[in-house]
């Protein structure tokens, strides 16, 4: 099994940095197209959008530099390795993401209480602002299925980012459209609502972030699972517990299981490893397996 992880570590790493090479390529040019839109067709609306694209450079690389450091193997001073890194670099992002999102409240809350000096965009600020949507929905899709395929945090914070981006255009759409057609509130009323979807969104991924940092355990189907395999090996009588902590993107599990007393140490250590064996064949999102073994009494089986 240690072989197998060794090989599947780079490829989780691999995956990670294509998706954010991809992201940071992709949100220069959105971001340069979107500023350039907003300066030309005089939308403050498509100018504050691109200054949004901007922050999502700076969450790829921020993503890029988690990753690499969750994904270090363990040593002297970290012996549990650097999963958690992974943790950090979400809750991160997720202050990068309210942060975002209270610039986008604020900036609609102003305009809101002065329309007069809201001007009338151009057409390209309109187009901008189509293309940033497709474009945005596309990547936070791409992100969303990489990050459940190695169940990362950062990458699905990342997500959010970019379907925070593709909101925030469909706020700029609705409000230079609005604005074209004579309705300028629009734009700044929009954005408010954008705003706590962003803000809400930064508030999930903290939360969720925060649980795997103090060791919170498994849900109720993954440790009923983990017992379901367990009794697959069929020296297993009983098990008296099974404990599970979450940490980082990782799983560390404790398990203690009752057996015939009538077994020798060398065979009850043989089976203590032919269950942990079993359970890292069949979640490799475990990291760390510990079996305890003790003798189950036929005449009192209640201890």
């Amino acid at each position: 099994m240690k072989k197998l992880n060794k090989i599947k570590l780079p490829t989780i790493e691999n995956k990670a940095w294509a998706v954010e090479i991809y992201s940071i390529v992709a949100n220069i040019i959105l971001s340069l197209f979107k500023l350039f839109a907003g300066i030309f067709a005089k939308s403050s609306a498509m100018i504050s959008d691109a200054i949004h694209s901007i922050s999502d450079v700076i969450s790829s690389i921020i993503v890029i530099i988690g990753i690499k450091m969750s994904n270090k193997e363990a040593d002297v001073k970290h012996p549990y390795g650097h999963e958690r890194m992974e943790c950090v670099t979400a809750i991160i992002l997720a202050f990068i993401l309210f942060m975002t999102g209270a610039y986008v409240g604020i900036d609609s809350f102003k305009k809101i209480f002065n329309p007069s000096n809201l001007p009338i965009p151009g057409k390209l600020a309109l187009i901008a602002a189509i293309i940033s949507i497709c474009v945005k929905e596309i990547m936070y899709r791409y992100t969303v299925i990489v990050a459940k395929s190695i169940n990362s945090d950062a990458l699905m914070a990342d997500a959010w980012h970019h379907r925070s981006d593709a909101l925030s255009s469909v706020g700029s759409m609705i409000g230079i459209a609005g604005a074209r057609l004579g309705v300028p509130l629009l734009d700044p009323a929009a954005g408010v609502l954008i705003c706590f979807l962003i803000i809400k969104a930064s508030i999930d991924i903290f939360l969720s972030s925060t649980r795997k940092m103090i060791d919170e355990a498994c849900d109720t189907k993954t440790v009923e699972l983990i017992k379901k395999y367990t009794f697959e090996v069929p020296e297993v009588i009983d098990i008296k517990k099974c404990n599970t902590r979450i940490f980082g993107s990782k799983i560390y599990v404790d398990i203690e299981i009752k057996i015939d007393q009538n077994i020798n140490i060398k065979e009850a250590d043989k089976i203590a490893n032919k269950v942990h064996d079993h359970l890292e064949n069949i979640f490799p999102e475990i990291k760390h397996c510990m079996i305890y073994v003790s003798p189950y009494e036929y005449i009192n089986n209640n201890q």
